[in-house]
């Protein structure tokens, strides 16, 4: 198999630096909340809920009333660093968050998190694209600057915590949609010298979708506008069936793309790690692909769809337990909001000493 570099260049041949991941970790809330939660008044998930895509996971966990982004980001990270022995006021150069719901409605959660982690890093970057495929994406933004000489090592983090939020206000919760989500945390340390080296990041763009799904207010009002109706999440439901049928056809372009890139065959992957949006999509994508259940990584029943954070709190979880190991060759994919963006990545895993804790 020839090594690859972001852009589709092998690292070898062009002669750039080699990026590779040192270490994983996750956070999960304590509280796991079952489906009773989302029953109140015996009312129940609305219509829908039956079917592939909306029937919900077993479990998922809720961030608590006060809980931060950048306190999860900090649960998760912070274990990591021990692990590793590394001091994140001395060796850490950037910080990258993807946070779907950010506690303040102006400032992003980067510099609370480097605070918490006693940091100041010259890079604070609070991505607010990417959703669903942000681990991928900032992956390849972080290489970028890594390969730019400008930095050594970087933090990646997901923060999913709208479960616990905006999906269990009074109204929503009673909708089918609500109980699909989880929230959680994962986080990745990336350098020069990451044991497991990062073979390839593809990614793709659909601006044309951009505006399809957003939150929306029962009155018609602006989010942030005053009123009495809930906040929710919505999609235009005149393109609902435009959007589930990219959804299952970009995910496995993106990932067949990456593998052409990269100079690997589908048959290669050991592992294939996508987010975890419901049942429908990960039967679909693995089915499109060719990849068997056995090697699609799957957290829903346990976890909900923990939106951007699903891929590396997946991963994580599956290199704690051994079923991903040494030489492993892993693919992470998916897909944002209503399909307006899709990336996919490669790496070749390198268990340590540090990976089972």
């Amino acid at each position: 198999m020839s090594g690859g570099g972001v852009g589709g260049r092998p690292a070898r041949e062009s002669g750039m630096t080699q990026i590779g991941i040192a270490a994983f970790g996750s956070y999960l809330p304590e509280n796991e909340v079952g489906l009773d939660f989302f029953r109140a008044g015996g009312e129940g998930p609305s219509q829908g809920a039956e079917s592939p895509m909306m029937a919900p996971p077993v479990a998922r966990r809720h961030v608590s009333p006060d809980e931060r982004a950048a306190e999860m980001i900090e649960k998760a990270a912070r274990p990591m660093f021990d692990r590793l022995g590394i001091d994140p006021s001395r060796e850490l150069d950037i910080i990258l968050t993807n946070v779907l719901l950010p506690d303040y409605g102006i400032t992003g959660s980067g510099a609370e998190a480097a605070e918490r982690l006693g940091s100041a890093p010259d890079w604070v970057i609070d991505l607010h694209n990417g959703g669903c495929a942000s681990f991928a994406y900032m992956l390849k933004i972080a290489s970028a600057i890594i390969r730019s000489e400008q930095a050594h090592s970087a933090l990646i983090c997901n923060v999913q915590n709208c479960a616990g939020q905006l999906y269990a206000q009074s109204e929503v919760r009673k909708r089918a949609h609500a109980a699909g989500p989880g929230d959680g945390c994962g986080v990745a340390y990336v350098t020069t010298d990451g044991a497991s080296a990062v073979l390839g990041v593809k990614a793709q763009h659909h601006p044309e979708l951009a505006q399809v799904m957003g939150l929306a207010a029962p009155e018609g009002r602006k989010y942030w506008q005053p009123g009495t109706g809930q906040v929710d999440v919505k999609f235009d439901r005149d393109r609902i069936v435009d959007v589930v049928n990219h959804g299952n056809r970009v995910v496995p372009e993106v990932v067949t793309d990456l593998c052409g890139q990269i100079g690997i065959s589908i048959e290669e992957i050991d592992f294939l790690v996508t987010n975890q949006p419901n049942r429908m999509f990960l039967r679909n994508w693995r089915q499109a692909l060719g990849v068997p259940a056995e090697r699609h990584l799957d957290t829903f029943d346990q976890f909900g769809n923990l939106f951007g954070a699903g891929v590396p709190v997946t991963l994580h979880h599956a290199i704690k337990a051994g079923i991903v190991g040494d030489g492993h060759l892993v693919v992470f994919a998916g897909f944002a909001h209503a399909g307006d963006f899709a990336a996919a990545a490669a790496l070749r895993w390198r268990s340590s000493v540090h990976d089972d804790r």
